[in-house]
């Protein structure tokens, strides 16, 4: 059962004092390099890949996409082709270029093609009107997208979603990286690596949002320092 109110708590440290946490810029600027040629012909048709991306710099002979132009893409959700674009470019930023990972996140598309456009319309319609933990738990439910599970959905609702501030809490990414560092935190749960619940989500968000809002950032300043923490850890 969908459950969007908050979950009250003691404040939590959620990493070691002196743990750095990056400055907006820098968030912004993660940038991951990717290879054109293998998402190509794994895409439903060539329309689908954001012309964004062609406009990456290139480093050491790969194209880079970043987070800013990311959020760039999202700006155009609000149309088929956007949000098509938006779950491209989420895909290929937190896919990097091993031919492996990017041939899985093209199951996507084989088993999943005829309802992807309608789930993530219905999906990012209910982040607007609803919240992230909303987001959250339709697209882990009733739009839930075949293969697209939670580490990376959480990214299409955080690029859509957190420069926005939809309501109280922004989305945030959530993967194994940032599960490992709430894990080691001293939260008085013991987090799962994966299959995360909608609950799960609901009180990573208010961790976050409790811990950037002490210390004066952005929520997903603390994502990126989890991030880096779980990294280090795993």
């Amino acid at each position: 059962m969908r459950n969007t109110q908050s979950v009250p708590a003691a404040k939590v440290d959620l990493m070691p004092t002196g743990t750095p946490v990056p400055d907006r810029g820098e968030v912004l600027g993660q940038a991951i390099p990717f290879d054109r040629a293998r998402w190509m012909p794994l895409l439903p048709s060539a329309d689908w890949w954001p012309p964004e991306l062609d406009d990456c710099p290139t480093v050491a002979g790969r194209r880079r996409v970043d987070r800013n132009t990311v959020f760039g893409v999202a700006r155009r959700s609000d149309t088929v082709e956007g949000r098509r674009h938006l779950l491209i470019t989420a895909l290929v930023w937190g896919t990097g270029t091993k031919a492996r990972s990017v041939a899985r996140r093209a199951d996507i598309f084989a088993a999943s093609a005829g309802d992807i456009d309608a789930r993530l319309e219905a999906g990012l319609g209910t982040l607007r009107e609803e919240g992230p933990v909303a987001a959250y738990y339709a697209f882990n439910n009733d739009q839930h997208i075949k293969y697209l599970g939670p580490a990376f959905f959480t990214k299409v609702i955080y690029f859509a979603g957190h420069e926005q501030g939809e309501g109280a809490w922004r989305p945030l990414i959530l993967d194994r990286f940032v599960a490992l560092a709430l894990r080691a935190a001293d939260t008085g749960e013991m987090w799962p690596t994966s299959g995360w619940t909608t609950p799960w989500y609901r009180r990573y968000l208010f961790l976050a949002h409790e811990y950037a809002q002490g210390v004066g950032v952005l929520p997903d300043q603390i994502e990126a320092a989890l991030f880096a923490r779980g990294k280090q850890l795993a």
